[in-house]
Parts: structure tokens; sequence; C-alpha cells
């Protein structure tokens, strides 16, 4: 075969030899640049082949920006780190891992399905665990999703975020999101490295929710484990199960059952478009804390919070809000600095009763909200009044 193919190539060569008059001894020359050829080619494709690399690794970064169907809903995520991105040493671990690793362009890489039922774009506003989120960072998320939705050809945000604070995330969203277009967080239990990791899935469902037109009017809301919550009534029930988080006293609103969301319920409270609260121009939001009741407690946390600044206190207090003796003291004389206290309690499940008590020492009741969702309310309450009465009916209609 060589031989034969080395035949054809002197052939050519010795006409050619003919054709333009040239001596004998050039022709090894000519050999010698035929053989060369070969070398040429391979770096030829080389060169292709790199090329081909190149622009496939520019096109996972520009895909989400660049390509767009006009017949699919375009969907916005806006990436804030959490387990969805964390990573871990080995495939096996799903504790003790680093999250807010991973970066949105590689979360679209693992489920390449979003693009088939939304045009996707994305943000890395933060990359953090959302156990160091912030007030601050709040803030511009919430103007950064106003800002999104105020777009027509926005049909629906996603936020990846951290489950150890996710819930109150979604709270202040839905109280400051000024629009009924679907707000959708989502999060994961596993880091994105383990073998069963959770978060590609619950992406896909959070992608299907926000697309569809059937979930504006419900408010902020939080995909996990095929379920969709509400902002108000989720919460995580568990440290490390795939299925940490329920709202089992009044109910998700939906789950999602092949690509599609399926909604049976609606929040009555007040949420998103019809909320009084505006955060537009807000670039800083008042200090409160939350105080954890129990036995043999005293006054010294409730002095400590007032000396440091606090204009709000939560106390989580036992049962329905009860407090110990002494630190009932304490709260009485914060309040009467201006400090506004709310009773709300350190059990799962049910609403904190507003006493006869209540209005004597002129505290806030918490109605059913956990202390870290009162926290939520409370500080944007600041921002409106310091009324404790005021304050009262937000907790009753939000």
């Amino acid at each position: 075969m060589r031989k034969t193919i080395k035949n054809r190539f002197f052939l050519i060569a010795l006409s050619l030899l003919l054709l333009i008059g040239l001596t004998a001894c050039s022709s090894p020359e000519s050999k010698s640049e035929t053989i060369e050829k070969a070398p040429k080619t391979e770096t030829k494709s080389e060169t292709k082949t790199e090329k081909k690399t190149e622009t496939k690794s520019e096109t996972v970064k520009e895909t989400p920006q660049n390509i767009t169907n006009e017949e699919l809903p375009n969907v916005s995520i806006i990436a804030t780190g959490g387990t969805i991105a964390g990573v871990a040493a080995s495939d096996t671990q799903t504790t003790g891992y680093k999250a807010g690793e991973v970066a949105i362009e590689t979360l679209l890489d693992a489920v390449p399905e979003v693009k088939e039922i939304a045009n996707i774009t994305g943000t890395q506003l933060v990359n953090i665990d959302s156990s160091a989120m912030t007030n601050e960072v709040l803030l511009n998320l919430a103007k950064e999703v106003n800002k999104q939705l105020a777009s027509d050809s926005v049909a629906g945000i996603v936020i990846t975020h951290g489950t150890d604070t996710i819930e109150e995330t979604a709270y202040f969203l839905n109280l400051v999101v000024k629009s009924e277009k679907p707000v959708v967080l989502v999060g994961a239990m596993r880091p994105s490295t383990a073998i069963s990791a959770d978060g590609p899935l619950n992406l896909y469902n959070a992608v299907a929710i926000a697309a569809s037109p059937d979930s504006k009017g419900h408010g902020v809301m939080i995909a996990l484990n095929d379920k969709i919550g509400s902002a108000r009534d989720t919460t995580k029930l568990n440290t490390t199960a795939v299925n940490a988080f329920d709202s089992f006293e009044y109910g998700d609103i939906g789950n999602v059952q092949g690509s599609k969301p399926y909604f049976y319920n609606k929040p009555s409270r007040i949420h998103t478009s019809e909320s009084k609260f505006d955060i537009s121009n807000v670039t800083e939001l008042p200090k409160v804390e939350i105080l954890y009741g129990h036995g043999n407690d005293s006054r010294v946390l409730v002095d400590a919070a007032v000396k440091g600044g606090a204009k709000g206190i939560i106390h989580a207090g036992t049962g329905n809000g009860s407090v110990f003796p002494e630190t009932q003291e304490g709260l009485v004389d914060a309040q009467k600095k201006g400090v506004v206290i709310v009773r709300a309690s350190r059990v799962a499940t049910g609403m904190v009763t507003h006493e006869a008590t209540d209005d004597t020492n002129k505290f806030v009741s918490s109605d059913s909200l956990n202390p870290a969702k009162a926290r939520i309310l409370l500080m944007l309450a600041l921002l409106e009044t310091s009324d404790p009465v005021k304050i009262q009916s937000y907790f009753n209609n939000y």
C-alpha cells in the first residue's frame, strides 16, 4: 500500500518536473515536500480541535445570553451560592463540604435540559454559604429581582440559595418584590459533587415553575424535593435530610411532576405586589436581634441587645411565647427605651396568641411566624413605624 502511494507521488513529481522544465536533481526536494505534507495535515487537524474546544468553552458561558427560542419563556437565574453550589472532597461526602464554590455556568452545565423549557440567563450576585447572608445582600438581591422583573421580556426568576437561610430570604422577597411574576428560590441538601446530588433536579423544577404562566400570583416560592412551598410558611425541619423542608401546618401550595407545576393552594396573607413595603431607596435595615428563651433565663442578653443598638427584639419564648420573669423585666425596660418587642415561640408549630398583657407591656405577638421570619417582618415594619399597635397589624396580615 505504502509502495503504491509512493509510486503515485513519484509520478506526480515527475510530471511536474517535465512541465516546468526542472532538472532531475530537483525531484528529491519535491519528494521531501510531499512527505512533509503528512505532519502539516496533523497540525491542521490539531488546530481544528483546539479551535473547537475553545468555541465550546466560550459557548458554555455565552449560550444563556445569546441563544434564544422565541417560543419559550425567558427565565433569569440569580445565583447566590449555598450547598447547591457546594463541593466536597469525595462523591460520598454529604456533610463537611464547602458551600458556594461552583459558579452559575457550571450549575447550568449540569442541567442542560432547562434550555428545553426556557431561555436562560444567569447572574452571579454572590457565591456564599447562606449562613453568611447579610442584610446588605438581601437588599441588593431584592433590588436586582425588582429590576429584572420590570422587564416585559422576563417571565420569571429563579434564585439559587443555601438552605440554611433560604426561608428568611424567601420571606423577605415575599414582602418587597413588586410583581406577580413567579420568583422561585431553590437549593439543595447535598453538594453538587455527591453521588445522588439533589440540586440538578431541584434546579430543573424551579425553572419549570418560573416558566409556567400558572405560577403567577402565588408570591415567592421555595422549590425543593418536588414540592412547591410558600415563602411565608415553608421552613427547614431537618438538618441534613433531602426532604428537610415542609410547611406541614398549612400545607404546600403545589408540586412538580413531569416538568409541570401543579397548584392546589394559594397564600392568603399579603405578599409581593400587594405589600406596602418598598426598599427601592433603602440602604440599611434596622437592627433586630433574636433571643432564645429557656428555664433559669436572665435579662443579660436583653440588656446586651439594647446596648448593642437593637431597634427590635424577637423573643423566642417557651410554649405560647412565654417569658422567664427576669427576662420579662428586661424586655419591659427595653420597650420603654423605644425597642420594639415581639413575642415569638421556639416551638415549631402553632401561633403565639395576642394577650391582654401584650397590650399592657406594649408588646407585639408573632402570630404564626417563626422567630427567623418574625425578624424579617419586624425589620421592614420598623422602616415604617415603631408603634407596636401598627406593627401588630402587620403581623396579623402579612
